[in-house]
């Protein structure tokens, strides 16, 4: 399993909505198009109005680098990055857990 945070600081509101809007149509295809992607699940960030965060969670490395390289990935980066003042991203080494069943992924 490899797993990773994504938080994304957005310019401003109007740049929140649009990133919102990329996002949705993001997550229709990573849902549609990659099965080794197992959760990819977005947040906004409660009381931090321009603030996402993205947890993200795959079959394998070579999941993520399919998800990477996959052309509506490279395109949601190329548009997102223009609304965005910060990103940070944390790469993850899954403990106890509930809801990810480790010997099965």
């Amino acid at each position: 399993m490899f797993a990773l945070v994504v938080r994304f600081d957005c310019r401003d509101e109007a740049a929140a909505a649009s990133f919102d809007e990329l996002t949705a149509a993001a997550v229709r295809q990573i849902t549609e198009r990659e099965p080794g992607t197992l959760i990819y699940a977005t947040a906004a960030v409660e009381g931090e109005p321009l603030a996402r965060v993205f947890y993200e969670v795959y079959r394998d490395r070579d999941a993520f680098q399919a998800h990477e390289q996959a052309e509506h990935v490279r395109d949601f980066h190329a548009r997102k990055d223009p609304l965005l003042s910060g990103t940070r991203v944390e790469f993850l080494t899954p403990g106890a857990a509930k809801g990810l069943d480790q010997g099965r992924i």
